[in-house]
């Protein structure tokens, strides 16, 4: 498939490292004093590191690209070095990507006798070195923000119902983060889950959101209107179904006509993808009432 990325001019680039924080998805690092593309990943061609790079060495370049293979990724990296090898593993690590983890490891492993590399220093620093890594960066794991690396954090199957303890509602979300451009859609917790796409305003306008809509779902959110890059948005939604082959989709819109555009750039997605799953449409009302719930 051909997709956007960001391509680094190495021979420009001079290690500032201003374009790392504004890389929303920690896909950018600074290795061997040159910013390097650590995951593709993580890298959904946004392109909002651009701005910030005083030498032009950032750009935005459309190229074909295979479905993803974590195999692939490595055999490309071995080439430039140790460092960055390290740095792809716990990039992995750090945002939960157990499965693609264990295939690099796997592959570096098998063919240990045959690289050039220390194999085993390598796995060693990554499986060490998760605690000491954040806190050298103040958090920021991978070298990205914190508020966009994935998590999950499914409340256990024992928390009594609020009525049951005349407490506060408990909110129902159960990963981060929900904004659609900064989603993973093949991270670990959308694997074979319902998933509720709602727009930005739904929540704030049903006063039962999170019971009656977001209970038991991984959640994105967008809005139609305001957001920009939604081919992105069409092709990340192709891959929550075709890669991370989610079991349902609810979406959740306003009654305000520009709202509709969600759920177009949802039939969009499907027709692009290779399975089919059945989705259910809710309107709202500004009010907060629901005017139609159906499947379609």
């Amino acid at each position: 498939m051909i997709r956007e990325i960001i391509k680094i001019d190495e021979d420009k680039c001079n290690g500032c490292g201003l374009c790392i924080p504004n890389c929303h998805e920690g896909a950018l690092q600074i290795i061997d004093g040159k910013a390097r593309l650590v995951s593709e990943l993580m890298c959904d061609g946004l392109g909002a590191c651009l701005g910030h790079c005083p030498e032009d060495a950032l750009e935005i370049e459309k190229r074909e690209a295979e479905e993803y293979d974590e195999v692939l990724v490595i055999k490309q990296m071995i080439p430039k070095g140790e460092n960055l090898i390290i740095a792809h593993l716990k990039h992995l690590k750090d945002h939960n990507e157990h499965g693609f983890l264990r295939e690099a490891v796997g592959y570096l492993k098998s063919n240990a006798a045959d690289l050039d590399i220390d194999v085993e220093r390598i796995i060693s620093e990554v499986h060490n070195s998760q605690a000491e890594h954040q806190e050298e960066s103040g958090g920021c794991a991978s070298g990205g923000c914190p508020g966009s690396a994935p998590v999950s954090f499914e409340k256990p199957a024992f928390m009594m119902a609020p009525e049951a303890t005349g407490g506060p509602v408990q909110s129902e979300l159960q990963q981060w983060p929900v904004q659609m451009h900064l989603i993973n859609p093949v991270a670990g917790y959308f694997q074979g889950a319902d998933l509720l796409i709602a727009a930005d305003c739904a929540a704030f306008s049903h006063g039962d959101f999170h019971r009656t809509f977001l209970k038991d779902k991984k959640l994105v959110i967008a809005c139609p209107k305001l957001d920009q890059g939604k081919d992105i948005y069409v092709e990340k939604i192709r891959r929550l179904v075709d890669d991370s082959r989610v079991n349902t989709i609810t979406v959740v819109i306003m009654e305000v006509p520009c709202c509709g555009g969600l759920s177009q750039l949802v039939q969009m997605g499907l027709q692009q993808a290779s399975r089919k799953v059945p989705v259910k449409e809710v309107v709202i009302g500004i009010k907060g009432d629901v005017l139609m719930e159906e499947w379609v």
